[in-house]
């Protein structure tokens, strides 16, 4: 009995830490491969939502169109001829979550409209906490931080310092084009 009893508590416990164990999603990129770890519990909109990307392929053979060192790279959203890609309707804004712009955090990139969020995205290579909630007024609302970079944080600095310039009416893209070549979600 004493056996069995401990049996269902090991299992038990398994159960629940694999119920809180947070999704990983691994970008195979031109430049090199990185993991980033996505919180459901802390946007649980967000991350439905960028999961759905992965899972459709959205992501594939999209680019990183957006870099600017010592700030943020964004991308998931655009091919290679810039063209923007079609997306889904957008998410409410959960940047009131607790999580802060910081140094490898993955974020909802979105228009000035607080709630215009779809597919793309953007990773902090520095500490942004001007783009932390604040408050609930409109221009203080703050970008939706759902996940971080686990591994392959050393790829991400690579891109960010890639040179960049204009490009078909955009600024800061890169001169070589970084390629998203897909998004897996690994566990």
């Amino acid at each position: 009995m004493r056996v069995w009893s401990k049996l269902v508590g090991v299992c038990l416990m398994l159960a629940v830490n694999l119920a809180i164990a947070a999704t990983q999603v691994m970008f195979e990129t031109n430049q090199g491969n990185f993991t980033v770890e996505v919180y459901r519990d802390k946007a649980p909109k967000t991350v439905d939502n960028f999961l759905q990307y992965v899972k459709d392929g959205f992501y594939s053979n999209t680019i990183f169109h957006r870099v600017i060192g010592r700030f943020m790279i964004q991308g998931g959203g655009f091919d290679r001829d810039l063209n923007e890609k079609p997306t889904r309707a957008p998410v409410v804004n959960e940047a009131a979550n607790g999580l802060i712009n910081q140094t490898g955090t993955i974020a909802m990139a979105r228009t000035p409209d607080p709630n215009s969020a779809t597919a793309q995205f953007f990773i902090n290579v520095a500490d942004n906490q001007f783009l932390d909630y604040t408050s609930p007024e409109p221009d203080r609302i703050g970008y939706c931080v759902f996940g971080k970079v686990v591994s392959g944080m050393d790829v991400v600095f690579k891109i960010s310092n890639l040179p960049t310039g204009n490009q078909r009416g955009f600024s800061d893209v890169p001169y070589r084009t970084v390629i998203i070549k897909r998004a897996t979600i690994v566990n």
